[in-house]
C-alpha cells in the first residue's frame, strides 16, 4: 500500500508517500490520502506512477495551490494554483530531506 507523511510549514504543506510494494490502479478507489489545510499550499512528493501523481493533484485541488517536488530543482513546481501571484511553472524553494528528517 501507501504510506503517507505530512509536514505542515509556514505556506504549505508537505505530503509525502512511499510505496510499500507494487501497487495497482485499482487502489485509487479505496485511497484516503491525509487532509490537509485548504488556506495553504500543498507540496506533493514520493516516488510513484504518473496516475497516482494525477490523483493526488485532483485530490488537493481545494488547496491554494499544488506542486510537485523536483530535487533537481531544490524545490517544488507549481502545477496548479488559485492564489494570486503564484503561478504555474513557479519554484518554491525546499529542502526535502531536512524537512522529513523528523517525521
Amino acid at each position: 500500500m501507501i504510506e503517507f507523511k505530512v509536514k505542515e510549514l509556514g505556506g504549505f504543506t508537505v505530503v509525502h508517500f512511499e510505496l510499500n510494494g507494487e501497487i495497482r490502479s485499482s487502489i485509487l478507489g479505496k485511497l484516503n490520502p491525509p487532509e490537509v489545510k485548504g488556506t495553504k499550499g500543498v507540496v506533493l512528493s514520493g516516488r510513484g506512477p504518473i496516475w497516482l501523481y494525477g490523483f493526488l493533484v485532483h485530490f488537493y485541488h481545494y488547496t491554494r495551490w499544488v506542486a510537485t517536488y523536483d530535487p533537481r530543482l531544490g524545490g517544488a513546481v507549481i502545477i496548479a494554483s488559485h492564489w494570486p501571484g503564484v503561478q504555474p511553472g513557479d519554484v518554491v524553494e525546499l529542502n526535502l530531506e531536512e524537512v522529513l528528517e523528523d517525521v
